[in-house]
């Protein structure tokens, strides 16, 4: 058994004649412990409640993570980063070269997943299953994202561990040194740890949510958690791309920021409109 910083390597081992050294990378152990982690969050709250049945959440999770991965690398196809398109995959370049077997549209572990993608497939996911067995949809969607922040806040140190998702150069003393800066950058340059920061954001929104849902969740309508984690996600990344350097652009539109500005307006549009009654009483 062999630690590097990338992964772990088991082996070798001998199998049928053949020599194989399995290696499982940090990135994707991490990914899966957040995974997890959130699945047992959301089977915890089920079993609070009378309706719900925890068993739902594991039988259920294939659908969602099968459907987060498909539409995180569709995200990604659709919307390259920087430095995707700088390499020569754009948009077009992946529409144009499905079978291409070292950094086609099907070849995820070459990187390129979005977190946008992801939540909105893994929603996908979860409300397919949620028809097919006549469950309450909206009632484990907003469960669902109560523990998404904490499965994204995990998932994060996944690019600490790949070196990616750092901001701007900073003099701040929690800057982080990169091994391979890019060109422009000289060696010893800090820059800001923006996985830290969203990590720590999404631990703070899920103890923020998971407090909410414990005491007042009676007195909120269905997807008023949902509209939650939407303007606190949104917030987070709005603010994060002003720092970052690895933005994704269509047509001179950082895409992330406008996604992110729009997910809050809309969510905050919602709930003000839902809750309109309770606001003129007080009012």
């Amino acid at each position: 058994m062999t630690f590097h910083r990338r992964g772990l390597e088991i082996g070798p081992f001998n199998l049928f004649g053949l020599e194989i050294n399995p290696t499982f990378h940090w990135y994707g152990l991490i990914i899966v412990g957040g995974i997890l982690a959130a699945a047992m969050l959301v089977s915890w709250m089920a079993r609070r409640e009378k309706d719900k049945n925890p068993e739902h959440v594991w039988d259920g999770l294939i659908w969602v993570v099968a459907l987060a991965v498909i539409f995180a690398r569709l995200w990604h196809v659709l919307f390259p980063s920087i430095s995707s398109v700088e390499a020569g995959r754009t948009a077009e370049w992946y529409l144009t070269h499905p079978f291409d077997l070292h950094d086609g549209p099907f070849i995820i572990w070459s990187g390129g997943l979005s977190i946008f993608g992801a939540v909105i497939g893994g929603a996908l996911g979860a409300v397919l299953y949620a028809r097919k067995h006549r469950l309450d949809a909206l009632g484990w969607l907003d469960m669902a994202a109560v523990a998404v922040p904490l499965g994204q806040a995990i998932g994060r140190w996944g690019n600490y561990v790949n070196e990616e998702l750092y901001g701007k150069p900073t003099d701040l003393p929690w800057g982080l040194h990169i091994s391979n800066p890019p060109p422009e950058y000289a060696p010893g340059t800090r820059f800001h740890p923006l996985f830290l920061y969203e990590s720590l954001w999404n631990l703070a929104a899920t103890a923020v949510l998971l407090f909410v849902w414990l005491r007042y969740r009676n007195r909120l309508k269905k997807g008023d958690f949902l509209l939650f984690y939407m303007v606190s996600y949104g917030t987070v990344r709005f603010l994060l791309e002003f720092l970052r350097i690895e933005v994704t652009l269509a047509g001179g539109v950082n895409v992330s920021q406008a996604v992110s500005a729009a997910m809050v307006i809309l969510a905050v549009l919602l709930l003000l409109y839902r809750h309109r009654a309770a606001l003129l009483r007080r009012a």
